[in-house]
Parts: C-alpha cells; sequence; structure tokens
C-alpha cells in the first residue's frame, strides 16, 4: 500500500467506520479490517477519537482506553497505546462521565457541560493522535461512534464527522439489516448530513445478512441510484462472533462465551457460575475466559434465588461502587452472597466487587458517600483515593503465573486472610482489584479445581484451552468476513485514495 499524496490527513491511507445506529457492527468491522489488511502485510492500526464505555484495558504504558481499541489492536497485531483512543468517557450515571484524557482521567463533566465546549475543544488533540498514528502505520482503521447523523450533536463531533473532515477520512457507513430497515438507514443518515460531510460519505456495508444474498440486489441498485454510491460488501449473520463488548451498561455474552455453554464438560458434572449485574457493571469481560473452558455455564443474575444452585458467584467490578452496595442489600443478594460464605460456598470479588465484600468502604471521591459498612466477608478496609490507580501487575497465585490490569481508585487495606493476588481469601470467598487474571491459562484452570472441590462437583478443567488462541480464532473469523464478503480491491483504494470525487449531494442535508 502506497503512502496518500492528496491533500489532507496525514501521510498513512485512512477510513473511518461508521454506523447508521449504535450496535450497528462497526467495532466488529474495523475489527475484520484490521486483521484482512495486517495478513496482507500491511501494517495497521485502529483508532476511535472518543469513547464511551464502561468496559477499558491498561495499556502496557498505564493508560487506559477502551477494551474494543485493545481488541481492534491484537487484530492488527499491534501493542495498544492511548493514541489509539485519546478520549474515554466513562458513566457514572445518566447525565455525568468520568472523562478520561489520553489514558489518564482528568474529573467528572455533566453531558451538558462536555458537549456545550470541552468536546469540541478536544477536536485538536484527537486529530493529533490521528495524525501520528497516520504517520507510523500504513493505514488507520477508525471507528465512529452511535450515528454521524446525530445533528444535534454535530457541532461538537469529534469522533465522526467532525475527525473524518478535519483528516479527510472517507466515510464506510455499516448498517445491520437484522434490524429491518437498512435501506432507508443508509438513505436518512446521508441525507441528514451537510454538503461538506455527504461529501467523504463513500459508501455502505450490510452486516448481519440472512438470507439469499442475490434478493437483496435489487435494493442495493436502487440504494446506489439514489445516492451514488456503492455497498461495498454485504456480511452474512455469523453465530458466535466474539469481541470485548465496550457497553457495560448491557448486559450481553458474546462469541465464546455463548458456544461454551452448549461444550461437553470434561468431568462428569458442569459448573454453574453466576455472575452479580450490578449497576454500572465494568469490565464484565472478565467473565468471557471462564465461559470459554467447556462444562462451564456463565449467566448475569439480579435475584437472589439464582445464586442457590450456583456453584461460584462473582461480583464483577462497577464504576458504582456504593450503589452497588446498596443495590445488592436492596435485592437480598448480599444476605444471599454473606450465607454463601457462611456455608463455604465460593464467591469472587473483582476489583469493585472486591471493595464490596470487604469490612467497609470510605468514599469521598465516587460517591461521596462516606463511610459505608461493606459485606464484612473479607479483611478489607477501602480508601477511595483521587488519583486512579493504573496498572499491568505479574504474579503467581494457586503455584501458577498470573497477568491482569488494574483500574481502580479504591485503596485496600488487607488485614488478614491468605494473600490471593494484591487482595486475600478467607475460606472460600476470594479477592482482587486483578482483572484479567482469568485469561491467564493454567491460573484459570487451578481455580476452577478449587471451586470444583469447595462445590462437590466432579468439574475436570479442560487441559487444552487457551483463551489467547480463542481470541485470535475469532479476530481471523472477523478477517475472513471481510476477506470473503466485501470488495475488498474497492475497500484497498478507498484507504488508499479516500472518497471518491463528484459523489452527489442528498436533499435536504443539514447545515454547514
Amino acid at each position: 500500500m502506497s503512502r496518500r499524496k492528496d491533500g489532507g490527513g496525514g501521510g498513512g491511507g485512512g477510513l473511518l467506520v461508521a454506523g447508521t445506529t449504535s450496535d450497528a457492527g462497526k467495532s466488529v468491522v474495523t475489527a475484520g479490517i484490521c486483521r484482512w489488511l495486517v495478513r496482507r502485510g500491511v501494517k495497521v492500526a485502529p483508532f476511535k477519537g472518543q469513547n464511551m464505555s464502561l468496559n477499558s484495558f491498561v495499556t502496557r504504558e498505564g493508560a487506559e482506553i477502551g477494551r474494543a481499541q485493545a481488541m481492534q489492536a491484537q487484530a492488527a497485531r499491534v501493542e495498544p497505546s492511548a493514541l489509539m483512543n485519546p478520549v474515554l468517557l466513562k458513566p457514572g450515571s445518566d447525565r455525568s462521565s468520568q472523562v478520561v484524557l489520553m489514558g489518564r482521567p482528568v474529573g467528572e463533566m455533566s453531558a451538558r457541560g462536555y458537549h456545550g465546549g470541552r468536546q469540541e475543544a478536544l477536536l485538536s488533540t484527537v486529530v493529533d493522535c490521528l495524525e501520528e498514528l497516520r504517520g507510523t502505520y500504513d493505514a488507520v482503521i477508525c471507528e465512529g461512534a452511535g450515528s454521524p447523523a446525530e445533528i444535534n450533536l454535530r457541532r461538537t463531533d469529534i469522533v465522526n464527522m467532525g475527525v473524518a473532515r478535519a483528516a479527510q477520512l472517507p466515510v464506510l457507513v455499516v448498517g445491520d439489516i437484522d434490524r429491518g430497515g437498512v435501506f432507508a438507514s443508509f438513505f436518512g443518515t446521508t441525507a441528514l448530513l451537510s454538503p461538506e460531510d455527504q461529501a467523504l460519505i463513500a459508501g455502505y456495508l450490510i452486516n448481519k445478512f440472512r438470507g439469499d444474498v442475490s434478493l437483496l440486489q435489487p435494493g442495493i441498485d436502487m440504494l446506489e441510484g439514489l445516492t451514488g454510491r456503492r455497498t461495498y460488501g454485504v456480511l452474512p449473520f455469523a453465530h458466535g462472533l466474539g469481541i470485548d463488548e465496550e457497553d457495560g451498561l448491557r448486559v450481553s455474552l458474546r462469541g465464546s462465551v455463548r458456544e461454551s455453554a452448549l461444550a461437553p464438560p470434561v468431568g462428569e458434572d458442569v459448573l454453574r457460575i453466576a455472575v452479580c449485574a450490578l449497576p454500572l457493571m465494568s469490565n464484565f469481560t472478565d467473565v468471557d475466559a471462564l465461559a470459554a473452558e467447556p462444562g462451564v455455564v456463565v449467566r448475569f443474575v439480579d435475584r437472589a434465588e439464582e445464586l442457590v444452585d450456583a456453584d461460584l458467584v462473582v461480583v464483577p467490578g462497577t464504576r458504582g461502587t456504593v450503589k452497588a452496595l446498596e443495590w445488592l442489600r436492596e435485592r437480598g443478594l448480599a444476605d444471599a452472597i454473606a450465607r454463601r460464605a457462611a456455608e463455604g460456598r465460593p464467591v469472587l470479588g473483582i476489583c469493585g466487587g472486591f471493595q464490596i465484600l470487604g469490612e467497609h468502604i470510605e468514599d469521598d471521591v465516587e460517591s461521596r458517600s462516606g463511610r459505608v459498612p461493606g459485606l464484612g466477608l473479607l479483611p478489607v478496609r477501602v480508601r477511595f483515593a483521587r488519583e486512579k490507580t493504573l496498572a499491568r501487575p505479574v504474579g503467581e497465585a494457586l503455584g501458577e503465573p498470573v497477568e491482569g490490569y488494574e483500574i481502580h481508585h479504591g485503596v485496600a487495606d488487607v488485614r488478614g486472610g491468605v494473600p490471593f493476588l494484591d487482595g486475600c481469601r478467607v475460606g472460600e470467598v476470594w479477592g482482587t482489584h486483578w482483572h484479567g487474571s482469568l485469561e491467564s491459562d493454567g491460573f484459570r484452570r487451578a481455580f476452577l479445581r478449587e471451586v470444583a472441590s469447595a462445590a462437590g462437583r466432579r468439574f475436570v478443567p479442560a487441559p487444552d484451552t487457551s483463551f489467547n488462541s480463542l481470541r485470535e480464532e475469532q479476530l481471523d473469523r472477523l478477517g475472513d468476513l471481510i476477506e470473503e464478503h466485501a470488495d475488498t480491491d474497492a475497500l484497498l483504494r478507498l484507504i488508499e485514495s479516500g472518497a471518491p470525487s463528484g459523489l452527489p449531494f442528498i436533499a435536504p442535508g443539514a447545515p454547514a
């Protein structure tokens, strides 16, 4: 792939993958294009100017970015960095979010305050990061957010047409045909943009199609006649495609997580794992590695009776620890977890969940509730610090090497128990701040053996499950979808040369 020589933008080629809606498949398509390109020998990187997600990741340099961008970096076979996601918003309520800039938190802000001026001021930072990547890589595949036709937010946009205009990126609009109305969505998205924005909308990509593609062709032809823009491919609906979810406000298990529930156990029994679906749940992908094991069934729960038959209860991370603790008490889940602990039945707390299992929490930062009693199941006292801990720890537990990552304001004072990673264990109650530890295959198997023994289950972990290999298989499947069902020659031209000239304007458009 040669470098771009036209005006605007940096050295390397680029593409913005936008969507007609949230969850149209932008993350999947971006990852698939990255994997397809790197298999062709193209040096490629992912990018998302602004991400709203409770599912985040820590890079090796200690920067917090959206986990979807970390997954896309793996698809591109490059190390993730803060350049790939310069602005991350972590919701703390329906109206406010923590703003993470270049991997570091810079404060809480209301939606009105952010869109009222701060967001627009960040455009130069976003564009600078993109241009630095384009100066290093042959191609940068950018992911948009929501829809580019959110005309109420266009003036302050830094992730869709705002960044496309600033960097002169061609835009590929993805539509989820499984929801219906995909042709109207493509046309309406284009027609609601200003002439200057429309000039960068190069064409469309249909996602999640079921059936005979030939029956779709008349609609594709009519859409091109109406808009002057081609459709670059029709991706079929693919069962079990798993990537790291962006939105921690939605409960969803994907890919190998769903499929693994159907895999037969190696031993005589299955293991049933219940994950408490906490408010503002974060990094719920921690349980993906558990669900990747044959014979392990993972489900999210919000009622006390759903814990009765669980062999392990997981209290996951959350952006609102005190709020989650109140929620557990209101629903009777706190009492159910305490009864389990008294009966010697396994409970695992991760990050915010670990803090909840402790004696008390002193929070003058997140909820500003002061001292709040925890569940008292672990000899741990937590104090929230204004500075966030961001780290990539390495250690050993249960005789196995473990890697993880930490994202938390809570500082744990561990006053007893058996050491467990950075936390502790008392009986069958375990707690740690480490996210991602269960992706370490040997440790995960050892932990599941402990759980099975305590639960009285004749469960045996599979000896050869490699979580990283499963993730690589998923990324290869995404690359295959692009290679087999998109016009890859046309995509390469688009990435290298930009949007075609002379694309027609579709009325009514929006004010410039």
